[in-house]
């Protein structure tokens, strides 16, 4: 049986459009049982952190898509003495997938290198500056990020695959 040039396109147009929907709910579904965790040291421990993971930087443009979430987790922050929102367990879980350049995306420089104790979330310690400035801010700033010319050049050195925490 064959099929015209259109259908095929038609065809393989919704099929993608189809996959990049499916892809969001499983991020979606994926981070649901990581608000329950009581103490964010615990996230990337987690089997569905890890599964988010193995999305690799596909998953960066749809956990960015909820970093201006602000319904309250169950999740304590050790480092802010706060509780997460679920925008920051997605800021989190992206920031383990590729690390941030935290100065540009937050303007906060951290000239002495402290994070937070025994906390493996090193963006952790810019929830703080990020909640003052504004979650649409930051979001706004990483989506530039993830599009620029800068993060392609300098992706590979911050890709979770060389870090080991």
């Amino acid at each position: 049986m064959k099929f015209p040039k259109a259908t095929i396109l038609i065809y393989l147009t919704l099929l993608a459009s189809m996959s990049y929907g499916q892809t969001q709910i499983d991020i979606d579904s994926l981070l649901k049982p990581l608000h329950d965790i009581k103490s964010s040291k615990d996230i990337s421990a987690h089997h569905n952190a890890q599964a988010i993971l193995n999305f690799g930087d596909r998953a960066l443009p749809l956990l960015a898509n909820r970093f201006a979430d602000t319904a309250l987790t169950e999740i304590h922050s050790d480092c802010r003495e706060f509780v997460l929102t679920k925008g920051e367990v997605a800021i989190i879980m992206a920031d383990k997938i590729e690390m941030m350049p935290y100065a540009l995306l937050t303007h906060v420089q951290n000239c002495t290198l402290e994070f937070c104790k025994d906390n493996p979330n090193l963006i952790e310690y810019y929830l703080y500056p990020i909640r003052r400035n504004g979650m649409e801010i930051f979001q706004y700033r990483y989506n530039e990020w993830l599009k620029s010319n800068d993060r392609k050049k300098y992706g590979p050195y911050l890709s979770n695959k060389k870090r080991y925490y």
